[in-house]
């Protein structure tokens, strides 16, 4: 039995031996396939990751919108500054009432030229007329109170003299003058307070100049404490007009010099003005400086409140960019221009402010703010924004603009197929 048992146990130990093979081989094996399936799973998600970034990537670039890019031109210094103007009366003033009551008549109504001094109108107050006679009385009394004190007083003053009043009551009648004396300045400032009163019932004009409105009519309620205005007037002899000079002229707009005023109202007859008065500072809103020009006008062919054209000789001309109107965008950050900046992932949007100088309705010429190899986008969408990424598409015609005061280049019709069939219309006449 014992031999037996000792022969039967190298066979048992070959077995788990087998057994234990066995289990690593397995354990290999899934591991192996652990491993397979690992890779095959970062295989799969690479793939999607990758299919869902260019799936972006071809979203983006066909949501980017396509425009047209080109450079501005360079344009010829220009001999002089042409911007807008708004014209002013010298002098303008609304004229209220100081006292209240009824307007009783007017003298002059709109467009009236008066001198200074002339009675404009006339106001019925008669609550201030009986306070002014009140005060007269309350003066008259005053005054017969203090000259019945004064000569009390001066009769105590010499009867003291030979003991026959008391010190007491001399003082007495002494102080009570001099308190008379105050009563009297008193009624006399109030006399006078009313005085004024009733001399406003009276509206002299101010200045010589003209009357640009009346706003009130016979019998009408006036009221000093409303605020409301009886009449308007304006100097008109002399005119100032406005101008705001962009930044890179403002060397040039100094005091003395000439400018000529263009008016749609006088073509051909432009009128002549001078430099009188600067900000002396620029609006960093616009970049511009407040100028005044003013022009004679005593023939009186110029009224306040028109437009005009200003142009001021340029002693230091500066070289300008060229664009087309259609480039320019009217936000509330202020005039801009749409441009172009390369990135790594494209084309990117950046808006830019322009300050411009000389507009023709066609093109306009921009001063500063802008480089000469910038792109700009012609014709941007409403809907462009700053950082947008843009499709650049060849533009169909070749120049961004062409310089203000000359022809600029027809571009084909949208709906000729191509520029032989273009000109074979042309040839054959507009209908």
């Amino acid at each position: 039995m014992e031999n037996n048992q000792k022969q039967n146990k190298p066979g048992t130990e070959a077995q788990h031996e087998t057994k234990r093979v066995s289990g690593r081989g397995a354990v290999l094996f899934l591991l192996v396939l652990l491993i397979v399936a690992v890779i095959i799973s970062a295989a799969g998600i690479i793939v999607r990751v990758k299919a869902r970034t260019d799936v972006k990537n071809d979203t983006d670039a066909s949501a980017a919108p396509d425009v047209t890019a080109a450079k501005p031109q360079q344009g010829m210094p220009d001999p002089e500054i042409i911007v807008p103007g708004n014209i002013y009366a010298y002098t303008d003033s609304p004229i209220y009432a100081r006292t209240s009551g009824y307007l009783e008549k007017w003298y002059y109504d709109i467009g009236s030229h008066v001198r200074k001094g002339a009675l404009l109108a006339t106001i019925s107050s008669p609550e201030v007329d009986q306070q002014l006679a009140q005060a007269k009385a309350n003066l008259a009394t005053a005054e017969a109170n203090a000259g019945f004190a004064k000569s009390t007083a001066t009769r105590y003053q010499n009867l003291l003299q030979s003991d026959a009043v008391s010190r007491q009551d001399t003082e007495n009648f002494t102080t009570q003058a001099q308190s008379s004396n105050t009563a009297v300045q008193a009624a006399k400032a109030a006399v006078q307070q009313y005085e004024a009163l009733t001399s406003f019932e009276k509206i002299y004009a101010p200045f010589s100049g003209v009357i640009t409105s009346r706003a009130v009519d016979t019998g009408q309620l006036i009221d000093s404490g409303a605020n409301r205005e009886l009449f308007h007037m304006a100097k008109t002899d002399i005119l100032r007009v406005y101008i705001n000079v962009p930044q890179i002229y403002t060397r040039d707009a100094v005091r003395g010099v000439r400018a000529t005023i263009d008016l749609a109202e006088y073509p051909g007859q432009p009128f002549t003005g001078t430099i009188v008065r600067t900000a002396d500072a620029i609006d960093p809103a616009s970049r511009t400086l407040l100028t005044e020009v003013d022009v004679d006008n005593r023939d009186g062919k110029l009224v306040p409140g028109a437009y005009a054209v200003v142009h001021i000789k340029v002693q230091r001309s500066a070289p300008t960019l060229v664009l087309p109107v259609s480039t320019l965008i009217f936000q509330t950050a202020g005039l801009q221009v749409a441009t172009i900046a390369h990135d790594s992932d494209g084309d990117r949007v950046k808006m830019v402010k322009i300050t411009l100088g000389h507009d023709d309705g066609k093109t306009v010429q921009v001063v500063s703010g802008l480089d000469a190899d910038t792109l700009v986008i012609d014709n941007p969408p409403d809907s462009l924004t700053e950082n947008e990424l843009v499709h650049i598409v060849p533009a169909r015609t070749a120049p961004i603009a062409n310089q203000p005061g000359q022809n600029q280049a027809a571009s084909p019709s949208a709906n000729s197929k191509n520029p032989s069939e273009k000109s074979e219309n042309n040839a054959g006449g507009g209908k």
